[in-house]
């Protein structure tokens, strides 16, 4: 069976209760933690943006668990700095950070104030990004003039390993091409058939051997009506596909999407909602039987102390055998 981790979304959580929620998991039997890496909320109803890189090493020091982060470098990051930044946590904790790299979203990336380019130039620009760290990570000085400016960059702390590297994808086009260049892939709970096909279209280009993790998006409370409500208040805005949700900008135009065209079959398409611990943990099952080596699990409500403890007794252990 797969690892099994807390996602920790720094959207909706405060930083420091994040850090006990963590500390919690690993208590409760989670295995790994994955973590967002977003300057904006989705939504006001969430209300936080704490800075991801900082919160990650107070986990990695306070737990003994493994830490990913979802990253968008070439734009609000500099690819350099963003390998620099994991170079540090990885010379300290060796081993235990890995990094799902992806082209970003306008809500975050805006602030900058240079514009928002298009799909096939933010993959352009991340590719070489990539390409960037690496070489970085290998100990070369690296200049380079393209969709990212690099000049005469040297990291002088350096892991003797460095973190994998993954592609973060939500197509199977995507998938494909992560495939060329990825040390893993890492998605999002989406039908099982397309799941499967992204895997395929991966593995197939080039990823053969590389990690799967998979962030799944659920909503659990004792009383089905309120793992509806706590779905339909914190994730309503996040229902929209591409490009719709990489393209806007501002919390207040996801709330008016949220608000006017989101429906309550959206969002229980998007999120897994049930009272019944036994269905949670057969979805998840059913989703670790497509193969993935890593399930990172969302509960999409901002109170995460009952989820921990129910997940702990009853879902985790029906997922360990």
């Amino acid at each position: 069976m797969p690892r099994i981790g807390l996602h920790c979304s720094h959207e909706q959580i405060s930083p420091s209760r994040l850090l006990g929620y963590a500390r919690d998991a690993e208590a409760a039997g989670f295995q790994g933690l994955m973590s967002s890496d977003h300057f904006s909320a989705w939504s006001a109803r969430q209300g936080e943006s704490g800075f991801a890189w900082a919160w990650l090493g107070a986990a990695l020091a306070s737990t003994g668990l493994p830490c990913g982060v979802v990253n968008a470098p070439g734009q609000r990051y500099h690819p350099a700095i963003v390998a620099q930044a994991a170079a540090t946590l990885t010379e300290m904790f060796p081993g235990r950070l890995w990094i799902a790299l992806g082209t970003g979203e306008a809500s975050n990336e805006h602030i900058t104030g240079t514009g928002w380019p298009p799909k096939a130039e933010r993959a352009a620009r991340l590719r070489e990004c990539v390409d960037v760290m690496r070489a970085l990570f290998a100990g070369e000085t690296v200049t380079h003039d393209g969709l990212v400016r690099v000049d005469r960059a040297s990291l002088f702390t350096r892991p003797v390993e460095p973190p994998p590297l993954v592609g973060a994808a939500v197509s199977v086009d995507t998938a494909r091409w992560a495939g060329e260049w990825a040390d893993g892939l890492a998605t999002v709970n989406q039908p099982r058939d397309k799941l499967r096909e992204m895997i395929d279209a991966f593995r197939g280009n080039g990823g053969d051997g590389g990690r799967l993790v998979l962030q799944v998006h659920l909503s659990w409370a004792p009383d089905e009506a309120e793992a509806m409500r706590l779905a339909w208040d914190q994730w309503r805005t996040n229902v929209f596909p591409p490009p719709t949700c990489w393209d806007i900008e501002t919390v207040e135009e996801f709330d008016r999407l949220g608000d006017t065209e989101a429906t309550e079959q959206m969002v229980r398409d998007t999120v897994f909602v049930s009272s019944d611990l036994q269905a949670h943990a057969a979805y998840l099952r059913g989703l670790a039987e497509l193969g993935f080596d890593e399930i990172n699990l969302h509960h999409v409500g901002q109170d995460l102390d009952g989820f921990i403890d129910a997940f702990g007794e009853h879902v985790l252990p029906e997922l360990s055998t």
